[in-house]
Order: structure tokens, then C-alpha cells, then sequence
């Protein structure tokens, strides 16, 4: 199919590239930017006059809820929530039920990602069968399957020992592991330990289930040499320890989500279940730091965490409902929100969506993938258009993904998504949205 997407403010972080100008797409392409090829005819034209042009975005955390889990999402849902949000590329971690232990499951999610033609699915091989903790799986064949790293989700390994192993093979062979730091043992609340979890009863976990993590894992990557993908940080202790790893020059990258840039724990309010999350909702100072880390390239990148939950599960006593928000859909705007709120600026907002996770995902990617996250001629055709100026309200109607809990419920954010192509083709249209 040939686009020819005209007028936009065409945005791309990755180049520091921000004009107004035309882009062609042709064969899933970009074949031209401001410059459309002498005897282009597209099939569609699309008028972005007054709206941003930029990469398809890359989240490196949402969960797709197959197999497995389809009364929380189906794949259908979920990735048509994803385009609605702009989202062109999804990692999604292994703890699906069965575990992405095998080859055969994950060639199975791919063939039916790959069907729907919308956003592309890059699977997290499981670190331990069936994420136990205790023998590793075959990573070469599920690298060939289609993983592109290797992750216990949120199962933390509880034997130093196997993780060692399992850096050392991911060394060997250039393996990325995902990691999301939490001790076993004190991360087993289901609130960030302070004055309000003890006001409220909530069994606390402290900012030191996650440095401890941290720390065991930088002391492996020093002896290894491995490379490690922290999820989802949540405390500025843990900034404070990846920045000195990054200067380090350790291989190490991480990444915040959503709900931790935006949220902090006084947002349970009334033991409010929609902000049951893991990791837990912390403190002002903890946002505060992640939001610096953020802007300052500390943290490479900005994820969902995309986690449909069923109504039953969520709707229970806040100690008892199942972690998670829905999160595709807000992607962008709360990106927008940051990038205006801490002053970074639109470029920056964009860049953490984008290039920046690309650039995460790195090796990993075949080579026409290599260019996800940029606009650059001969790259792939995945573009996101965007009103930045157009506001929307969070609510259950407005959400496409099957769960439609989220703790932006109500919110008001800027930035509605008005046409999607993943791969040069058409995945997601919202011009009559008001």
C-alpha cells in the first residue's frame, strides 16, 4: 500500500529532526520524508495538518494476556488497544499460562500476532522453565523461535547461584536478560512500606527490595560481563544505583512505568484497588527521582505495564485484588503529560517512546526492525499521527483494551491519537473521534 501523509509536524527524536514536511510510504517503507519521489501515487492520502508525525512507539512491557489468560484480554483486544495508543511495537514478558518456555509457544503467539497485520509482538523467552527459578531454558532455541531476551517476569530468583549461570550463558552468546529487581523476601507486600501503608494496614515492601536486587545483579553484571534490562524501577534509591552503574560503564539499561511516573502511594487513596500495582506505588521523593532520572537519560525508557485485569479479580479488597492497570492507551498522553509537566520538552516525551527503547531492544532486532522507533528513509513504515492539542477523558468507554481499570480513571490528558500504521499499513483510524 503507498501513503503519502501530508503537512504534519514530522517529529524524530532519533535525528533531532522536527519540520513540517510530507512522508511517503511504500512496500512497508518510508520512501521519502519532505522529499516525496518524483512519480509517487499513492492509495491514500492522509491531511496531518495540525498534527504530530512520528515513529510507531516501542513499549517494552505490556501483556497480552495470551495464552492463558483470556478472560483478562484477548490478543485482538489488546493489540488493537495498542494502535489505538500510537503503539506499533510490544515486548511482552513470559507469564502467560503455559509459561514461554518452548519454542512451539512463542512461534505460536508470533504467527498470531502476525495475522492480526497491527502492532508487531516480540516475546521474552522464560529465564527458568516454567520461571521456577531452579534449571534454565533453552535460550538458542527460543532465540530462534523469535525471543528477543529472557525474563522472570515477576518471579523473582531466589538462587544467586542460577542467576549467576544464567548471565554467563546470556554473555556468551549476547543475550539480554529482563530483570525486575525485587528480593524475594521483602517484596512480598502490597504497598510501598511507609506511613501510609501502616495507616492504612497494607503490608508494606521497602525501597531496599529493590536495591538489594540491584545490587546483586550489578555485582554479577561486574563479573559476567552480561547485559541487563532493569523493569520498571520504582524508588530513587535504585536511580541513584544505575546511574553510578551506567558511569560505571556496566551494561545495564532500565526503564519506569506509567504509573510510577505519574502516581505515588497517597493515590490508593480509600483502599482504591485500581492502584494495586507492582511494583507498589512509592513515595513523592521516589517519583520525583524517577522523573529526573527519566529526563536526564538515566532511565532509557518509558513503558505501559499493561496489565488487562478481569472485573472480578480487581473488584476485591485491595489486599486481595489481582496487581495491575490497563496502560496501552495511555502511553502517549502521560508521555505528553511528562514531558510538559517537567518541562523536557516534546522531542524528549517522544524519544523515551521511541528511539530510546529501540535502541534497548538493540541487537536483538533484525535489520529492517533496526530502524523501529525512527523516521528515516528505508527504515520501517510505523508511524504514529497525533493531535497534540486534542484532550481526552480516561473512562471505560473510551478504552479499547479489554481491562478497563486503570488509576487515570477520570484523568484528563492531552494528546489523542488519530491514525496508526504499523508496517505500512493502515492498523488504526480516529479522525471522528471528537
Amino acid at each position: 500500500m503507498k501513503i503519502l501523509i501530508r503537512n504534519g509536524r514530522v517529529v524524530d527524536p532519533a535525528r533531532n529532526h522536527d519540520e513540517i514536511g510530507d512522508v511517503a510510504l511504500a512496500a512497508g517503507r518510508v520512501i521519502g520524508i519532505q522529499q516525496v519521489p518524483d512519480g509517487f501515487t499513492p492509495n491514500k492520502v492522509i491531511d496531518a495538518t495540525g498534527c504530530i508525525v512520528a515513529p510507531g512507539l516501542v513499549d517494552l512491557s505490556a501483556r497480552l494476556r495470551e495464552p492463558g489468560h483470556e478472560h483478562a484480554g484477548m490478543l485482538e483486544s489488546e493489540v488493537g488497544a495498542a494502535v489505538a495508543g500510537g503503539v506499533t511495537s510490544i515486548v511482552c514478558p513470559p507469564d502467560t499460562d503455559p509459561v514461554l518456555d518452548e519454542p512451539g509457544l512463542v512461534e505460536m503467539l508470533r504467527f498470531r500476532a502476525e495475522k492480526l497485520h497491527q502492532a508487531r509482538v516480540f516475546p521474552l523467552g522464560a529465564l527458568t522453565r516454567k520461571l521456577e527459578g531452579e534449571i534454565l531454558t533453552e535460550m538458542a532455541e527460543l532465540t530462534e523461535a523469535g525471543c528477543v531476551g529472557f525474563s522472570q517476569a515477576e518471579v523473582p530468583l531466589a538462587n544467586t547461584q542460577v542467576l549467576q549461570r544464567a548471565l554467563q550463558y546470556a554473555s556468551t552468546f549476547g543475550y539480554t536478560v529482563w530483570l525486575r529487581p525485587q528480593e524475594l523476601h521483602l517484596g512480598k507486600g502490597v504497598a510501598a512500606s511507609g506511613p501510609l501503608a501502616t495507616r492504612l494496614g497494607l503490608s508494606g515492601v521497602p525501597a531496599a527490595a529493590e536495591t538489594i536486587a540491584i545490587f546483586t545483579i550489578l555485582e554479577l553484571l561486574r563479573s559476567t560481563g552480561a547485559r541487563v534490562h532493569l523493569c520498571r524501577l520504582s524508588s530513587a534509591a535504585g536511580v541513584a544505583l544505575v546511574r553510578q552503574a551506567k558511569d560505571e560503564g556496566l551494561r545495564v539499561t532500565c526503564d519506569v512505568s506509567i504509573n510510577s511516573l505519574h502516581l505515588t502511594d497517597n493515590d490508593i487513596g480509600y483502599f482504591d484497588s485500581r492502584a494495586r500495582l507492582n511494583p507498589p506505588l512509592r513515595q513523592q521523593r521516589d517519583r520525583d527521582a524517577l522523573r529526573e532520572g527519566l529526563a536526564d537519560g538515566t532511565i532509557d525508557a518509558l513503558v505501559s505495564d499493561h496489565t488487562p485485569v478481569a472485573e472480578d479479580a480487581k473488584t476485591l479488597p485491595f489486599a486481595e485484588a489481582e496487581a495491575g492497570a490497563t496502560g496501552l492507551e495511555l502511553l502517549l498522553s502521560l508521555a505528553l503529560k511528562w514531558g510538559q509537566d517537567s518541562g523536557v520538552g516534546l522531542v524528549r516525551a517522544l524519544e523515551v517512546l521511541t528511539s530510546a527503547p529501540a535502541h534497548v531492544l538493540g541487537a536483538s532486532l533484525g535489520t529492517l526492525q533496526a530502524s523501529m522507533g525512527r523516521l528515516v528513509e528505508g527504515g520501517v513504515a510505523d508511524v504514529c499521527i497525533f493531535d497534540a492539542g486534542a484532550a481526552w477523558q480516561v473512562t471505560a468507554d473510551a478504552l479499547r483494551s479489554q481491562g478497563k481499570h486503570t488509576p487515570f480513571s477520570g484523568y484528563e490528558l492531552p494528546g489523542r491519537v488519530r491514525c496508526t500504521i504499523a508496517g505500512g499499513q493502515l492498523a488504526y483510524e480516529g479522525w471522528d473521534r471528537a
